[in-house]
């Protein structure tokens, strides 16, 4: 799927999504909430928003530092709003990476250390959210008691969470065999002719054992030095920040038009559902986050009012970033690199091009 196309069928599923739950929920007293909204508290979630892309640049930040590298507050900024728009046109929220790796290659950061530094991004989050999710539960388990579908949820989350703690204790602890099951599951995909040519086939092994190779050394730049310890425990100070403050968009919004709520269960709901929309195939899990939010969010407060915060709460937490991405990709990238980063073309390859650019240099 193109980056266009990718773009396109976000914004269809969201606007097809939202539609239906207007239709479906929005009534007058909807309209009279909305209406009389504390527009001071809307502003506040404004800021609380703002708050959170600090902290996720300062996540940057503190990782780069970990790798020796200099990332500035402001570049972190266009890296978050780039994973924002990356995530948004991909399956699984997977395609923020290349456009991150890249910028910072043209910021003078090696490849390989981008790869790290973006690699433990996306991890602190996964990781923190697998500890969250059960803790937040297990301190208040009467939300479970509340919706089947909820539990439903929360049980599958409780596989995934499993399976991705034995999958990275399994990677660390045997490199070399997690690379070999990997090379048998790529030659079992030409016998299924998923992968047709030699060529490609010889391409995966490469991309395999190159990204395999990174991810081991994002461990070591990591944990190497005692600076690197530190930068790494205030990138995980500054993730648990940015959760919470993520969070916490929604009870500002529910306070915004007079609903009654408690902060720890919108936090747990929250987080669970978060988790969640991380193995969601949609781009961005457009359609799924929205209408998905609405059911969820019926736990909280009524029907007439559930529909239309989850909009609301999606374009506060995601619409935001997504357009400063697109600001950022048209701007500082253009339309024609940041097509070639999300149809596979490595950051390595472009590297390649600029030096071939350049020319020969004295």
């Amino acid at each position: 799927m193109s980056l266009r196309k990718g773009l396109i069928v976000f914004v269809l599923l969201a606007f097809a999504a939202n539609s239906v739950i207007i239709a479906k929920s929005v009534d007058a007293g909807t309209l009279r909430s909305l209406l009389h909204a504390d527009k001071l508290a809307l502003l506040g979630a404004l800021g609380v928003v703002f708050f959170t892309w600090l902290c996720d640049a300062g996540r940057f930040c503190a990782l780069s530092c970990a790798a020796q590298e200099h990332v500035s507050l402001p570049m972190g900024l266009v890296l978050t709003w780039l994973n924002y728009f990356g995530s948004a046109v991909t399956p699984m929220q997977s395609g923020g990476g290349p456009f991150q790796v890249y910028v910072l290659y043209k910021k003078g950061v090696a490849i390989g250390k981008g790869i790290a530094i973006t690699l433990v991004r996306t991890m602190l989050t996964v990781l923190i959210l697998s500890v969250v999710v059960p803790t937040v539960l297990v301190l208040d388990p009467a939300i479970l008691q509340r919706s089947p579908f909820l539990k439903g949820i929360v049980s599958y989350v409780f596989v995934v969470i499993l399976a991705t703690w034995v999958f990275i204790a399994f990677t660390i602890a045997r490199p070399k065999a997690f690379k070999r099951l990997a090379k048998v599951l790529i030659l079992w995909g030409r016998r299924l002719k998923l992968l047709r040519s030699q060529r490609t086939i010889i391409r995966s092994f490469q991309w395999l054992d190159r990204e395999m190779d990174n991810y081991l050394l994002n461990f070591k730049l990591l944990f190497q030095s005692r600076s690197g310890r530190l930068y790494l425990l205030l990138a995980a100070v500054l993730s648990v920040m940015h959760l919470l403050a993520l969070f916490t968009v929604l009870p500002i919004l529910m306070h915004a038009v007079g609903l009654p709520f408690r902060y720890s269960e919108a936090v747990a709901i929250q987080a669970v559902f978060m988790f969640i929309l991380y193995f969601v195939p949609t781009p961005g899990a457009s359609g799924v986050a929205e209408g998905g939010g609405a059911l969820l969010f019926g736990m909280l407060m009524p029907w007439n009012m559930a529909g239309i915060m989850a909009i609301i709460w999606r374009f506060f937490t995601e619409y935001l970033s997504i357009f400063m991405g697109v600001v950022v990709v048209v701007r500082m990238l253009g339309w024609g690199v940041s097509e070639d980063l999300h149809q596979g073309a490595a950051p390595e390859e472009e590297a390649l091009k600029d030096e071939r650019a350049k020319g020969p240099q004295p």
